[in-house]
């Protein structure tokens, strides 16, 4: 797939743009391997309903590697290539997938956040590509653009009691509410089809709303980073943690842990 010069553009003024049809050829490979990873949940699966909340969402990440259709995908699909022509680096490396189902009559929002400050790497070469595996209007993506170049970094919480990820939040801004001025904080989002992707960088604050419709929304999302990142420790656990590696600030990151999926 060849990105425009638009959409590279937008990308990067941005921090988010939406991608036409990406995983198209891939839907029904992703919908059998978000079945797997339900049925066979890894370590670090998650029921994100939080308290007086309905419905059901269940999130799951760190098990591609095990699922031969989430492996197919990666490793065959246009994902590396337009990863690489959108964030101009000469090498794509898989940082994690992640699988986000909100069963029918969910109301639980996904809470807005930057994945960055949740993560132990820094740079600006990163990409996440979303991607529904039902159509979705309302349950969409949502995506603040220009929040990537803020000066200060959102305060990670944790999704299900809303407690600060962190001790120290002088070196981070408290979540926005970007519904509450939409002309301080411009909203993207797009009605989309299966197999259409929003791709952001790791630094673009995103959300999405509850799925109070009467179908299932399937999402699958691949974290994929550039030449220029770096290990970077936190004030605390990161998420997902990748334990047992000995990476050290400002090492570059493995390539056996984090394998490349395109090279120019």
């Amino acid at each position: 797939m060849k990105i425009s010069q638009r959409q590279i553009d937008d990308f990067e003024r941005d921090g988010v743009v939406m991608i036409k049809g990406l995983f198209a050829d891939w839907v029904e490979e992703l919908r059998l391997g978000i079945e797997r990873n339900m049925n066979e949940p890894g370590p670090e699966h998650h029921q994100y309903i939080g308290e007086n909340e309905n419905g059901s969402f269940f999130g799951d990440y760190c098990n591609w590697q095990r699922i031969p259709e989430f492996v197919k995908v990666i490793e065959e699909s246009d994902a590396g290539t337009a990863a690489a022509q959108l964030t101009a680096s000469n090498t794509i490396q898989v940082f994690h997938e992640h699988i986000l189902v909100k069963e029918p009559g969910t109301s639980m929002p996904t809470p807005w956040h930057q994945d960055s400050p949740y993560y132990f790497i820094e740079g600006n070469q990163t990409v996440s590509f979303w991607c529904p595996l039902d159509p979705v209007n309302d349950a969409t993506l949502r995506c603040v653009a220009g929040s990537h170049k803020w000066a200060k970094p959102v305060m990670p919480m944790k999704w299900s009691t809303n407690e600060r990820f962190f001790p120290n939040k002088d070196d981070y801004i408290p979540v926005p509410d970007p519904d509450s001025d939409l002309k301080k904080y411009p909203v993207k989002e797009w009605e989309m089809e299966p197999g259409d992707v929003v791709a952001f960088n790791y630094e673009t604050l995103h959300g999405s709303r509850g799925n109070t419709t009467n179908n299932r929304r399937r999402a699958f999302s691949l974290r994929l980073f550039g030449d220029d990142a770096k290990y970077v420790t936190r004030p605390g656990p990161c998420s997902p943690p990748f334990t047992g590696h000995s990476l050290r600030e400002g090492d570059i990151l493995d390539e056996e842990l984090f394998p490349v999926i395109y090279s120019r």
